[in-house]
């Protein structure tokens, strides 16, 4: 049995549902059971309407967004999230977060209250924002297009997934899959593109420089959506912490009884991805147990696209994984998908005594 180090996932990672009213400095507080949660990275979506998904840091500032449906550059609206606060956030009247009667989630992760630090693990000085214990930090540095360069990361131990975005440039996010150890181990969070062959266009050496992160850095290349010459740049960085997060793959298996996928807790929020070079028209798939509650869970956003909720059958969320329920291409084809995973509760508790069923 998997124990845990974390026996409350919710002290660390919650979600929020609301229905916007288009009321400014409106207050948003996390459920009681939440604790004092001040989010440091908070991403919204609206559920009832078509627009773009919101990313929002404490690093960066609560009044600049990036979408991860778009390749836009961050864009900064003082109406749209206007405070990181004690349990919870405040928005303004910005349509793309407080729209009067549309449905809204509200993902949100803690890293460190706010407080960065300058890193100088790597040969580009980052300022990292690090919850070693969740394995979650924020990272932003400035690129010099030297290839092999690299920047801290805060964690103490090696990411499984780093996501970076440029702030200033229209370009793609780029997802290193450290789950990964064939083609690219690259995938743009964006998109609905799978791995690239190496022998396509070698991400791997243009993002990575061909070298996996280490326990204190990112090694990147000189492609500019990682490292351009003066670009600044925003890094989620993340690591599987046993019985709260996971960050893995699975085999689809192409029918309705399909894949089991073992976490050691139960799932508040599960994101995937099929990264096979044929998936084309697959996109990253986040299911949550807030926004349904019940199996089969069939409240499926996708992170790369603009669109409304919508609801098919996919998965079931159980006490220490997920069952896939479906033999469509989004989550249970007969390819290679990778996922990452944060805990409702633990399997296990921290003494090795098995929880409550939920």
């Amino acid at each position: 049995m998997a124990y845990t180090t974390i026996d409350d996932p919710s002290e660390y990672f919650t979600t929020l549902l609301y229905t916007g009213n288009a009321t400014d400095n409106r207050n948003l507080t996390n459920s009681a059971n939440a604790g004092d949660f001040k989010p440091d990275w908070l991403w919204l979506k609206e559920r009832s309407s078509t627009s773009s998904h919101q990313l929002h840091d404490s690093t960066r500032g609560s009044s600049f967004a990036l979408m991860s449906d778009s390749t836009a550059v961050e864009d900064e609206d003082a109406n749209r999230v206007q405070a990181f606060q004690t349990n919870g956030f405040q928005v303004g009247t910005a349509s793309t977060v407080n729209q009067n009667t549309i449905t809204m989630v509200a993902w949100q992760w803690k890293a460190n209250g706010g407080t960065t630090a300058s890193n100088t693990d790597g040969s580009i000085t980052s300022t990292v924002q690090a919850n070693t214990t969740a394995g979650f930090s924020i990272v932003t540095y400035t690129g010099n297009a030297t290839e092999g360069a690299t920047f801290g990361h805060g964690l103490g131990a090696t990411p499984d997934l780093v996501i970076v975005k440029g702030r200033a440039d229209a370009d793609n996010w780029a997802v290193f899959n450290g789950t990964s150890t064939t083609n690219s181990r690259s995938l743009h969070l964006d998109s609905t593109d799978g791995e690239i062959p190496v022998s396509s266009y070698n991400f791997w050496n243009l993002y990575w420089d061909e070298t996996r992160p280490s326990s204190t850095v990112v090694t990147l290349g000189v492609d500019s959506k990682v490292n351009k010459n003066s670009g600044t740049k925003v890094a989620y960085c993340f690591r599987s912490i046993q019985g709260y997060s996971k960050i893995g793959s699975y085999e689809g298996n192409g029918n309705a009884n399909g894949a089991f996928v073992y976490l050691g807790f139960k799932p508040a929020w599960f994101m995937c991805k099929s990264i096979d070079t044929s998936s084309s028209d697959q996109g990253w798939n986040i299911f949550d147990t807030k926004r349904d509650g019940y199996n089969v869970d069939n409240d499926q956003l996708l992170a790369n696209d603009t669109g409304a909720e919508v609801t098919t059958d996919r998965l079931d969320i159980v006490s220490n994984g997920v069952k896939m329920r479906n033999a469509g291409s989004q989550t249970n084809s007969a390819q290679t998908y990778v996922y990452m995973a944060f805990a409702e509760h633990p399997f296990v508790s921290s003494k090795g005594v098995p929880t409550t069923a939920r």
